[in-house]
């Protein structure tokens, strides 16, 4: 069992479907990245869509996480967490570098996901801005379920990203996206993602990106059935306040309806903090840090299991503390 924090590598499935990839090596302070490698998924115990083992984190031991949380959950995620959820870990985390800017979709919902894809999970999402840009979430107005259909096969990308909010968002922001939210991430945006451990989205838009959406983009259930999925009714302006805003200087940061699905915590150092027990995921927003008997500076990425206990921190930084819900 391991007891202690693991200081994780950058963990990039090659050849997504858009472009991006040097902002997370700049963040990192790595050299170099392939052209379609925009994510790099932290502490995962997910695989992408349709794949066996592509996006699942690796231990230093040779193991994949998923095994080692299966043949240990307690020891990972504590015994309240396995009472009630198993050994499902409930979260997944990513960098993202929106090398271009990603196309309109939406991701379905638990009932969803259940129903018409056999899955634990849907896929709620939340997005802390780490470098800013623009992103485009919710509706403007009312869709009625013909039209959308007939923008999707069309492709009438302006019309579709018109429909939009768009909303310019800046480091330390932080943008919730409930399920089937129609959302897009705009080009230069470099965030870190919270979102329910599966790899399911609903494609509306794919011109210009590396993907067969005609026969990708509804999941395997045509069009007609996956776009049920998507909700169709408007965002006031001030509705979408409540979407986007500036995290809070410290604590928790995502908006209440998040808390549900996963957790995240700001957390500044300037001296010394306390990390709480709880199986986790820290990245180093900035500054150089001493977490537990780690060295860690501004990029790295740490997976914190349940059995470390309390993590005393030192130095002067930022910290950003992943979790799953409370169970």
């Amino acid at each position: 069992m391991i007891s202690r924090p693991v200081i994780l590598p950058s963990n990039r499935p090659a050849e997504r479907f858009y472009l991006g990839g040097a902002r997370i090596s700049a963040f990192r302070g790595e050299s170099g990245s392939a052209p379609r490698e925009p994510e790099d998924w932290i502490g995962s115990t997910t695989t992408v869509n349709g794949e066996s083992e592509v996006g699942l984190t690796r231990l230093p031991d040779g193991r994949l996480l998923r095994d080692a949380v299966e043949a240990d959950p307690v020891g990972w995620l504590g015994e309240e967490h396995v009472r009630r959820w198993g050994a499902d870990t409930r979260l997944l985390v990513k960098l993202l570098d929106a090398g271009q800017r990603l196309p309109v979709h939406a991701h379905p919902h638990d009932d969803f996901a259940a129903s018409h894809l056999g899955r634990a999970h849907g896929k709620a999402e939340a997005w802390y801005i780490l470098q800013g840009g623009r992103v485009h979430v919710g509706l403007q107005r009312d869709v009625e379920s013909a039209e959308l259909a007939d923008l999707v096969a069309r492709q009438d990308v302006d019309a579709l990203l018109a429909l939009l909010h768009a909303v310019d968002v800046v480091p330390g922001d932080v943008v919730w996206v409930p399920p089937g939210e129609l959302h897009a991430i705009g080009e230069g945006v470099l965030l870190l993602e919270l979102q329910q451990p599966e790899d399911l989205s609903i494609l509306l838009e794919w011109q210009g990106f590396a993907i067969d959406g005609p026969a990708l983009g509804h999941l395997g259930l045509g069009f007609e059935v996956a776009l049920a999925a998507v909700n169709r009714t408007a965002r006031s302006p001030q509705g979408v306040r409540t979407l986007v805003g500036a995290a809070p200087a410290s604590g928790s940061v995502f908006p209440a309806d998040a808390d549900r699905y996963f957790r995240l915590e700001r957390m500044p150092v300037d001296g010394e903090a306390v990390i709480d027990e709880g199986f986790l995921i820290a990245v180093v927003a900035s500054g150089a840090l001493t977490v537990g008997s780690d060295a860690v500076g501004a990029g790295s990425t740490l997976l914190v299991p349940h059995a470390a206990g309390a993590l005393d921190v030192t130095g002067a930084g930022e910290l950003l503390i992943a979790r799953p819900p409370a169970p």
